[in-house]
């Protein structure tokens, strides 16, 4: 694209230079839109998945939010963005709170879980918390379940806490060896990390004001002690292991079939092709060497 934009900055018809794409005459056969729309059509892996539109309130709410399909397509433009995407059943949105805030000393924060619910706009289960008058949405850990009471605090002690499934502390409160989930990258900050169903990370070591975590890709990253995180597993943890089974199952779930042709297996996916050893000759086994005879006489 960037090649076609230099070529066209430097075209002439006629007597008139062409430097921009949007003052293209229609002599050329290729209207000002169409051709704005092809250099300037974005690309998949920019954060963007093309799946769905979320139509938040102003405020946060647990009533379910609704949500407008985009089957692979660019919102503003209408064109075609990711292939695969498309139909299925249309869900409703849990809002979840990804800030797990508590007091920064004394006692932690009690919390009761009211439900645990499934959400069809992502692969783990979420949970109906109440603190107080409030009520919002976490993401569930492996076992827990309505009526648990879950801690929420922001205080690191000297000895580090023995915490259960669904407390949320810094990571500096925390023994090693602990899973954690919604890990914050900052402190302060929503928590990003550690969200896919079945995942957690593990708390390797500390030095000083950092602890290493290790996250479910294997890599290592050293976070500052107050960063929050969960403790637990995140639940559905056989997800990734229960197999779709059918191609409608496959429809359902919003995805559309590949396009058919045959792909040669380049490794990108899996196994390597590898360069093929050199050529061998193979060749009849040679005869056994006859035996030597040796003679004691002496003459």
């Amino acid at each position: 694209m960037a090649t076609l934009a230099r070529l066209f900055q430097h075209l002439s018809i006629g007597s008139v230079v062409v430097r921009d794409v949007r003052i293209l005459p229609p002599a050329c056969g290729i209207s000002t839109e169409s051709l704005a729309r092809v250099m300037n059509k974005p690309k998949p892996g920019t954060g963007k998945a093309y799946r769905r539109i979320v139509h938040y309130p102003e405020q946060y709410t647990v009533e379910p939010l609704k949500v407008t399909n985009l089957a692979g397509r660019d919102p503003e433009t209408g064109r075609l963005i990711a292939k695969g995407i498309g139909g299925g059943i249309k869900h409703k949105y849990h809002w979840v709170k990804w800030v797990r805030d508590g007091p920064a000393e004394g006692e932690p924060q009690v919390e009761k879980v009211i439900d645990v619910i499934h959400d069809g706009c992502r692969t783990a289960k979420v949970a109906l918390v109440a603190v107080g008058d409030e009520l919002k949405y976490i993401l569930a850990t492996e076992n827990m379940k309505p009526g648990d009471l879950i801690k929420t605090s922001r205080f690191i002690p000297r000895i580090p806490v023995r915490a259960n499934e669904g407390d949320a502390y810094p990571l500096g409160a925390l023994q090693v060896g602990t899973q954690i989930h919604c890990l914050e990258k900052f402190p302060g900050q929503p928590c990003h990390l550690i969200h896919s169903a079945g995942t957690y990370g593990t708390i390797l070591r500390k030095f000083g004001d950092l602890v290493v975590v290790q996250l479910p890709s294997k890599q290592e990253f050293a976070f500052q002690q107050t960063c929050m995180a969960t403790v637990g597993r995140v639940s559905n943890i056989y997800h990734n292991k229960t197999p779709i089974g059918s191609a409608q199952k496959n429809r359902e779930l919003g995805n559309r079939p590949r396009s058919g042709l045959w792909h040669r297996k380049d490794g990108r996916h899996g196994r390597k092709i590898r360069k093929l050893p050199p050529m061998r000759v193979v060749a009849a086994p040679a005869e056994p060497a006859a035996e030597a005879i040796n003679f004691t006489l002496k003459l």
